[in-house]
């Protein structure tokens, strides 16, 4: 624990540089490996909308379709708007590639555009034909034919740490990371690329950390037991300041379970561990030592193992190198903090700090911890002498709302944003 390391993570095929790695009583380790579900999200079709009749001998103004026709390397990101004369709204989009093949896709919420449900192909032509209501109730309709540009060679990584199929804790953020970070003039850019949606619907925004390397979603309080999360990070093409391009959308769908919630304070040297908001069992623990303490603030169980061994060799001080066999180990911080069964400790659980900075419980307690929990759940820590730095772990939670939305990249409404869609 006495020293700031790299930490990385396998997303998918590629590897991600960490922002932030603390090393802790697991040692200055890599990020788990990782990647994005790579089944692509299916979405409804074009919004139909109710064309009203003309008068006889009037034609309704054409509208102007974006991107303009004739115009060639968009990006495979692009998407389709119009401006409507009269101030009207667009009711229908339909895109067609020049093999006759039409692009499923759905209005934006606010009616600003049309986003196709995929990306689009490299350096294919594609037709949009678009229909909207003036004001004056009059129908109007345009078409552009455009071209989109070859794949770039300059592409950023990207990773979504969620999987289509899995249950996850009520304090699971949807965190998406990049590489290299994304610099700030094109968060919001990428951010507005960026959708969740939930089931039953539950207000959130995106947080982005400093250097630009990860983004978390979540909303102002945990998730509601049995959520649906729906996300898609439609990044693949999009064109970045640096000269670099997204590569590739992900998407997931995932479920949040039982409300499940582990307090520990140091005053007390115990964990309280509450299921539904009611206290299931207490725990004594030993936390870091002085020298190497425990990080205070909200973490979340990003992964676990029943086995595995820590290595801090390569630690600059001595007195921290060891290789220890462990057992029901839950990393929390990125930095190497765990919680795990400490046999060693168990005469010193509930009365002494001894642990290089993890969440040391008894043998059978963490056993049975082990058994309970899922990656997602929230751990909160109180009273240690280090506060936790933002992004070493999901840090997500260690901040309140206000600080939360104050790191979106785009405006939030009081309370959250709702869906795009």
């Amino acid at each position: 624990m006495g020293r700031f390391g790299r930490a990385g993570a396998m997303l998918g095929a590629l590897v991600l540089t960490a922002s932030l790695a603390l090393t802790g009583c697991g040692g200055d380790e890599k990020k788990p490996a990782s990647g994005a579900a790579s089944q692509q999200q299916v979405v409804p079709g074009a919004v139909a909308g109710s064309p009203t009749s003309e008068p006889a001998g009037t034609a309704a103004a054409p509208l102007k379709v974006n991107p303009t026709d004739g115009s060639d390397k968009r990006p495979v990101s692009t998407e389709i708007s119009a401006t409507v004369p009269g101030g009207g709204k667009v009711s229908e989009v339909v895109l067609t590639a020049a093999n006759g093949t039409t692009v499923a896709g759905r209005l934006r919420r606010d009616g600003s555009s049309w986003v196709p449900s995929a990306p689009l192909k490299y350096a294919t032509r594609y037709t949009a034909t678009v229909t909207g209501t003036g004001t004056d109730g009059q129908t109007h309709q345009g078409t552009s034919t455009f071209t989109t540009m070859a794949k770039p060679k300059s592409m950023i990584g990207s990773g979504l740490y969620l999987f289509s199929g899995k249950t996850y804790g009520v304090a699971m953020p949807v965190v998406a990371e990049f590489s290299p970070g994304i610099p700030k003039k094109d968060r919001a850019a990428v951010q507005k690329r960026m959708f969740v949606q939930t089931d039953p619907p539950q207000p959130g925004a995106w947080h982005w950390v400093d250097n630009g390397t990860q983004a978390y979603y979540r909303a102002p309080e945990y998730w509601k037991p049995g959520t649906t999360i729906t996300v898609r990070l439609a990044l693949a093409g999009i064109p970045l300041s640096n000269g670099r391009y997204g590569n590739v959308d992900r998407s997931a769908t995932a479920k949040i379970g039982r409300a499940f919630e582990m307090k520990v304070d140091n005053a007390t040297k115990k964990m309280s561990v509450y299921e539904n908001g009611a206290l299931v069992r207490t725990l004594p623990v030993s936390l870091g030592k002085k020298s190497t303490p425990s990080s205070s603030g909200t973490m979340v169980v990003m992964e676990k193992k029943e086995s595995t061994v820590f290595d801090t060799r390569d630690d600059p001080d001595p007195q921290n190198r060891y290789v220890t066999k462990i057992d029901f180990a839950q990393r929390i911080t990125w930095g190497g903090e765990y919680i795990h069964a400490a046999p060693w400790s168990e005469g010193v659980q509930g009365r002494q700090n001894v642990s290089h900075g993890c969440v040391n419980v008894s043998m059978a307690s963490g056993r049975w911890l082990f058994g309970q929990t899922l990656v997602g759940d929230p751990i909160t820590v109180r009273g240690t002498e280090r506060k936790l730095a933002p992004g070493n772990g999901w840090t997500a939670w260690s901040m309140n709302w206000s600080q939360f939305v104050a790191g979106s990249a785009l405006p939030v409404p009081d309370g959250g944003a709702g869906p795009a869609f």
